[in-house]
Formats: C-alpha cells, structure tokens, sequence
C-alpha cells in the first residue's frame, strides 16, 4: 500500500477521534434538561459519565485500527501482531455492543413517564448492530488471516 493511502486513512481516523470526542464533550451542555445546571451537575451525571465509561473500548478500537492501518503500510498485514490487533478490535467492539444496550434498556425502562425515547432507542439499536456487524467483520477477518499464516486464535 502506498504510503500517501496509508496516512490518509490514519488522517481519517484522527478525525473521526477528535469529532467524536467533541460530540461527548459538547452534547451534554446541549441537552434539554441541561439548561438549568451548572457544569458540575452536567458532567457528573451518572448517564452522562456511563457514556464516557463507555467509549473507551470505542477509543481504544480506533487507536487498534490505526496501529492495523500503519502494519499494513509496513506490508505486515499477515503478521501476528496484525492478528491480535484484529482481535482486539473485536472485543472492543463486543464490548461497545453490550455497553450501548444496556444503556438502552436502562432508558426504555427507567424513562420519565413524559419524555418519549423512542429516538434514543433507535439510534441504540442502530449503534447496536454497527457495532456487532463491525465484530463479525473483523472476527471474520482474522479467522482469515490466522488460517493464512498458521496462527491459532
């Protein structure tokens, strides 16, 4: 691969780090039930903070994904190391699966009676299933690369 793709693709995941890192820093101060508080009510509020938890496997995903993209601009692409890589993405992304439906579960059964969540549910559900097609993806390909070079799980 080239070397101008390879830093493309690490530019792009740069970017998608630093968008979605101020999507959770400004999207609480933004929330309609936020207007009232302070900063310190805002952002220590025990759904807000579970979402921070949260996105860590989602960050640390990313940052596996960049190492992936730099091995395979090294041609390592059927090392080891690109294999446990690949399996590290996995479980992250089996983790972001079962961290985002919890948290809709928690919603749809501890809503406010007023409020409707039926848009935060579906963007959970979509979030969900990106999230599990992503591990069988990636599961898939390491099944792949492992039966290539000879390397068990």
């Amino acid at each position: 691969m080239r070397r101008s793709s390879v830093i493309c693709f690490q530019v792009v995941i740069v970017l998608i780090s630093i968008t979605a890192l101020s999507i959770m820093i400004r999207f609480p101060l933004n929330e309609g039930r936020a207007r009232d508080l302070d900063l310190f009510s805002i952002y220590s509020d025990p759904f807000i903070l579970y979402g921070y938890a949260s996105s860590i496997s989602f960050f640390v995903a990313l940052y596996k994904a960049f190492n992936l993209i730099q091995y395979i601009g090294q041609n390592q692409l059927f090392s080891l190391n690109s294999v446990r890589t690949l399996r590290s993405i996995k479980y992250c992304a089996i983790i972001l699966s079962i961290s985002i439906a919890m948290a809709g579960l928690y919603i749809a059964i501890f809503h406010n009676k007023e409020d409707d969540p039926v848009g935060f549910l579906a963007m959970c559900i979509v979030t969900t299933l990106i999230s599990v097609a992503v591990a069988a993806i990636v599961a898939v390909l390491k099944k792949k690369l492992a039966k290539c070079r000879g390397y068990e799980n």
